[in-house]
């Protein structure tokens, strides 16, 4: 079974940058859809950012919070796929889970990795 893991997380002051990544046990062309969650402590699930694959390319989606701060990219020959963040709130302090679905519509899910943003 394919397995995802995050990685880049960390501590950062308002204002900053960070760059996570989800690499894939196997080929992340399996996945129709990848996309990044976060759960602040208290609060729901939040789909950020997704990256959908359809038969003439694909296209990516952001939830208001991160519009234009927030970019998901993939590459496939690593079989990672990024969350580029920027202009980072200490709202943005959360677990980011990267998700991938496949065809069946089953869902894999990594671990998660800490964002901590200071004011």
């Amino acid at each position: 079974q394919v397995q995802l893991m995050e990685s880049g997380g960390g501590l950062v002051q308002s204002g900053g940058s960070l760059r996570l990544s989800c690499a894939a046990s196997g080929n992340i062309l399996m996945f129709k859809k990848m996309g990044w969650y976060r759960q602040a402590p208290g609060k729901q699930r939040e789909l950020v950012a997704l990256i959908t694959v359809g038969s003439i390319g694909s296209r990516t989606n952001y939830s208001d919070s991160v519009k234009g701060r927030f970019t998901i990219s993939r590459d496939i020959a690593k079989n990672t796929v990024y969350l580029e963040m920027n202009s980072l709130e200490p709202e943005d302090t959360a677990v980011y889970n990267c998700n991938g679905e496949d065809l069946l519509r089953r869902n894999y899910w990594g671990q998660g990795t800490q964002v901590t943003v200071s004011s």
